[in-house]
């Protein structure tokens, strides 16, 4: 007789249980290379329609260690962006690209895939960090780079509750925090802006979807237009 081989039952189960679980990654990873595909495919079709000068889908660390004095950028490790725009709007230089950086370690580490926007001035501007309460993306940056310089104080109280702003240059921060601009950061919670060097940006974490980039290029663009005019040409 031949000898027929009995597993237990409870063997079975482990083993469909695992090859699931390797079906279901396999697809999942497969149905994000095509939703990655298809973004970088609707961003190419935005910067044709722009008129954009050049996009590059490829993950490029160099870009963001050039960029690196930038607090978004010097977050966490392995930094890269990718689906980089590079062009001109309403005649102002700009960047926009996804970035993606890592958090922790082990099973404690964390992926973040975010959106920035960055308008390239001809000024050299001091950092200026215009953030959430404690909560924003910037904010938390801002504390561990300016050594825990305290925040700016505003005399609009509601300003003041909804924003944190860091600086080491107290007097630029109140420029930069005019009245017309307060007025448009409380009309647009969500935004987190950065200045420094020749740069103006706005930072979102996760990543915007396609449909949302030029309608934050718009904001960027009504950030840059309430900053004093004196700010723009006393350093060109």
């Amino acid at each position: 007789m031949i000898a027929t081989a009995h597993f237990p039952a409870e063997n079975i189960v482990v083993v469909l249980v695992f090859v699931a679980f390797v079906i279901t990654g396999i697809w999942g990873s497969l149905r994000q290379k095509r939703a990655d595909r298809l973004r970088s495919l609707e961003i190419q079709e935005l910067a044709e329609r722009l008129k954009f000068d050049d996009f590059n889908p490829n993950r490029d660390e160099g870009f963001v260690k050039g960029w690196g004095f930038l607090s978004q950028l010097a977050q966490g490790d392995n930094g890269y962006a990718f689906n980089i725009l590079r062009g001109t709007y309403h005649e102002q230089a700009l960047f926009v690209f996804d970035h993606h950086y890592q958090t922790g370690s082990g099973k404690s580490r964390e992926e973040h895939y975010g959106t920035i926007f960055m308008l390239i001035v001809k000024e050299a501007f001091p950092k200026v960090i215009v953030g959430h309460e404690r909560e924003g993306l910037l904010a938390k940056a801002a504390a561990a780079l300016l050594g825990g310089e305290d925040e700016i104080k505003f005399e609009s109280a509601e300003f003041s509750r909804i924003y944190c702003v860091r600086s080491g240059d107290k007097r630029f921060a109140y420029d930069v925090c005019n009245p017309q601009m307060m007025e448009y950061l409380l009309a647009n919670r969500d935004l987190e802006i950065e200045i420094q060097g020749p740069v103006i940006s706005l930072a979102f974490e996760p990543q915007l979807p396609v449909g949302q980039i030029e309608f934050n290029l718009q904001r960027l663009i009504e950030i840059r237009s309430r900053l004093p005019k004196y700010l723009l040409t006393q350093n060109a």
